[in-house]
C-alpha cells in the first residue's frame, strides 16, 4: 500500500507511532523516576542501620570518654578515602575526643546547618555533602544522651553516592534497552496490525481504478461491514449514471430519428428544383442537418463527460481513420505516431472518431503531398480549461498545404464560416472539433505548422 502526504494509512501509522513513543518515554521517564525514589530511599534506610549499629557500638568508659570500635561488617569503613565514613562527636560539655573511621583518616566531613537540614520527628536528619576527598556522601546524622550523667553525642554515618548513582545508572540502560525493544516490537506490530486493518480500503482504491481505467464497471470484491456500504452506495451511484447516460442517448437518438426524415425530404426535393434555388435549398439542408448533429452530439457529451466509464484507447481509432483517409486520398502519405503505446482518452469512441476524423478530413484537401498525426502525452505546461485535471493527451495534425495566416485562424474557428469557397464542405468542421473538444474541457490551437501548412494540435482529457 503507498503512502502519501494524504493517505489514512500515513496518517494511521504517524498518529500511532508518535502516541507509542510519547507514551513509551513518558513510562520510561515514570519508572525511572520511581526506580530512583525507592533506590534513595533503600539507600537511606541502610545508613539508618548503619547509624543504629555505631549507636549501639560506643559508650562512655569510666573515665567520662567515648569508647569502643563499631563492626559494621563493610570493609569500605576501613579503607581510606572510599566516601564510607562514621563519626562520633561530644556535644555540650561532653569533653572528650571523638571517635572516627579509618576511612576518614585527615579528611574532613561538611555539616549542613539544623537551619537548611533540620531534625525530623525521629530526630534524623539526612543530607548530601562533598568530603575533602570530592567524593559526593549522604549523610545519616543523629543525637543521643548516652547514659545518666546526661553525656550526649553526635552520631554521624556518611555513604558514597557513587555506589547509588551507578546502581540507578545501570537500572536506567536496561529499563531503556528493553523499552526500545519492546518499542520497535510493539510498533512494527502496530503497523502491521494497521496496515492488515486498513487492506480492504486499498483494495476498494484498487477497484476504483479498475473502474476508471474502464477494465470494470462495479466494485467487486468481498468488504468489511464498515466498508460494504460506501461500496453499495458507489456501485448504485455508478448504476444510476450508466442509466442516465442510455436515457441521454435514447433520446438523442429519437430526436435525430425525428429530424433525420424531414431534413432527407428537404434535401431530395431540393435535387428535383431547377438551380439555383435548388442548390441553394440543398446546401442549406446539408447545413442544417450538420449543426442538428453538431447540437445533439453536445447533448449527448454533456450528459456523460463526468462519466468514469468514457474511456477510447487512442491507437487503434487513430489506426482506423487513417487508413479511411489513404483509401480516400491514394495520391497522399498519412503518418501516425503514438508515444508512448497505450494511451487511453476519457472520452467517447464516437467523439475521438468526430474530433480527429475532421482534423483529418480538413488537412488532406489541403495538403500538397503529406499528412503527419502525431499523439502523446501532453507536454509539462500544457492543460485544458480544467487545472484539476492533470493528465492531458495532444494529438497534432499537421499537413504541408498553404497554412492559415493569424487573422484568417480566428476565421476559420467560427461555424459556417468557409476560408475556400471552391473546397467541398459546410466550414462547420473546426466549429465542431473546437466545441466538441470544450465540452471536455479541452482546446484547439490553430497555427502554422513546422512544413509551412496548418498545424491543428488538440488537447484532450487522458485517464488518470
Amino acid at each position: 500500500m503507498r503512502l502519501r502526504p494524504q493517505s489514512l494509512t500515513a496518517r494511521v501509522l504517524l498518529v500511532s507511532t508518535v502516541w507509542a513513543v510519547a507514551a513509551l518515554v513518558v513510562i520510561g521517564v515514570v519508572i525511572s523516576a520511581l526506580y530512583r525514589q525507592g533506590s534513595e530511599r533503600g539507600f537511606q534506610d541502610l545508613l539508618r542501620a548503619q547509624l543504629y549499629n555505631v549507636i549501639n557500638s560506643i559508650v562512655v568508659n569510666d573515665k567520662s570518654e567515648l569508647a569502643g570500635s563499631p563492626q559494621l561488617g563493610d570493609l569500605r569503613f576501613s579503607q581510606p578515602q572510599t566516601g564510607w565514613y562514621w563519626i562520633v562527636e561530644p556535644i555540650g560539655e561532653f569533653n572528650t575526643p571523638p571517635l572516627l573511621s579509618t576511612s576518614l583518616g585527615s579528611g574532613k566531613l561538611p555539616i549542613a546547618s539544623l537551619d537548611e537540614v533540620p531534625f525530623d520527628i525521629r530526630y534524623e536528619r539526612f543530607y548530601t555533602t562533598v568530603d575533602s576527598f570530592n567524593n559526593e556522601v549522604e549523610v545519616a546524622e543523629t543525637e543521643v544522651v548516652l547514659d545518666i550523667q546526661g553525656h550526649t553525642a553526635r552520631f554521624r554515618v556518611a555513604g558514597n553516592r557513587d555506589v547509588l548513582e551507578a546502581d540507578i545508572n545501570d537500572f536506567n540502560r536496561n529499563l531503556y534497552l528493553a523499552l526500545s525493544i519492546f518499542g520497535f516490537g510493539g510498533l512494527g506490530m502496530n503497523a502491521l496490525a494497521i496496515l492488515f486493518g486498513l487492506r480492504p480500503l486499498d483494495q476498494a482504491r484498487r477497484s476504483l481504478e479498475k473502474i476508471r481505467g474502464g477494465e470494470s464497471e462495479r466494485l467487486d470484491g468481498e468488504f468489511p461491514r464498515e466498508i460494504q456500504p460506501l461500496a453499495s452506495e458507489v456501485n448504485a451511484l455508478i448504476d444510476s449514471n450508466r442509466r442516465i447516460i442510455e436515457r441521454a442517448r435514447m433520446q438523442v437518438g429519437n430526436l435525430a430519428h425525428s429530424l433525420k426524415t424531414p431534413i432527407a425530404v428537404l434535401m431530395n426535393e431540393a435535387r428535383v428544383l431547377e438551380a439555383p434555388h435548388g442548390d441553394l435549398i440543398r446546401m442549406q439542408a446539408e447545413a442544417m442537418q450538420l449543426q442538428v448533429q453538431s447540437y445533439l452530439n453536445r447533448a449527448r457529451i454533456a450528459a456523460q463527460r463526468e462519466s468514469v466509464l468514457a474511456r477510447t484507447e487512442v491507437e487503434p481509432v487513430l489506426e482506423r481513420l487513417v487508413r479511411v483517409m489513404r483509401r480516400l486520398h491514394p495520391e497522399k502519405t498519412f503518418l501516425l505516431t503514438v508515444s508512448p503505446p497505450g494511451l487511453v482518452l476519457a472520452m467517447e469512441q464516437q467523439d475521438v472518431e468526430e474530433t480527429v476524423g475532421n482534423l483529418l478530413d480538413n488537412a488532406a484537401r489541403y495538403a500538397t503531398e503529406q499528412v503527419r498525426v502525431t499523439v502523446q502525452s501532453a507536454p509539462e505546461g500544457l492543460q485544458g480549461k480544467d487545472p484539476g485535471r492533470r493528465n492531458w493527451i495532444s494529438i497534432d495534425v499537421d499537413d504541408d498545404g498553404p497554412g492559415l495566416e493569424p487573422e484568417q485562424i480566428a476565421v476559420a474557428v467560427k461555424r459556417g464560416r468557409r476560408l475556400d469557397e471552391s473546397k467541398p464542405g459546410t466550414g462547420l468542421g473546426l466549429s465542431i472539433v473546437s466545441e466538441i473538444a470544450g465540452e471536455y474541457q479541452g482546446t484547439l490551437d490553430l497555427s502554422r505548422g513546422e512544413r509551412g501548412g496548418l498545424n491543428a494540435r488538440i488537447l484532450l482529457p487522458a485517464v488518470s
